[in-house]
């Protein structure tokens, strides 16, 4: 019994070596950067690249149907990001999601786990649709992102998130996504 309760201790330890402890400006920084995300896609601030700026300049956001998957990369890079909060090069445009109305970004129950690497994130993800004449206002749970996040020399920065909602049939582009949107909402306005 003795051998088994040495090995699960050193087995710990290594662990706990692998994965060096943030410190809590490091959780205050991580739920700074986490929590300043739905004001910044939702709005579309500076033209959507405030949302892209709080990625690597290589970082990734994507879709899964499943959690602890490796899901579909849908946007990878600064001018991709900012176009996935609704800007990019061009500036603002309307909503290219569809359904009318503003959408709200609520995320809740982060739990922040260090890595060598520097910390992975799972959270919560509720919708919260404002709704136009046609289309009731609307709250959705949405799942969840699973988050790996990185120490830059501008602070904490999203190396990848991906957004989980198990069980949603994601197509394997952002395109593909909107073009659904878009079918979805005029089938419904052709709706006598």
């Amino acid at each position: 019994m003795g051998a088994i309760a040495v090995a699960a201790l050193s087995a710990i330890a290594a662990v706990a070596q692998a994965a060096p402890a943030l410190s809590v400006q490091d959780y205050i920084d991580i739920r700074r950067l986490v929590n300043s995300y739905p004001r910044k896609i939702d709005h579309c601030t500076n033209g959507g690249y405030d949302y892209a700026d709080q990625y690597t300049a290589d970082g990734t956001f994507g879709v899964s149907s499943a959690w602890g998957s490796a899901g579909k990369v849908w946007y990878r890079g600064r001018d991709q990001l900012a176009d996935a909060a609704g800007g990019g090069p061009g500036g603002c445009r309307p909503n290219p999601w569809g359904g009318g109305g503003a959408h709200h970004h609520i995320i809740t129950s982060i739990v922040i786990t260090p890595t060598a690497e520097g910390a992975t994130g799972k959270s919560t993800l509720i919708s919260l649709g404002s709704g136009t004449i046609d289309n009731p206002p609307k709250i959705e749970w949405q799942g969840g992102y699973e988050d790996s996040f990185v120490r830059t020399p501008q602070g904490w920065r999203f190396k990848s998130r991906l957004h989980v909602w198990p069980g949603q049939d994601w197509p394997d582009t952002a395109a593909e996504q909107q073009a659904r949107m878009k079918a979805q909402t005029t089938k419904k306005d052709a709706q006598p």
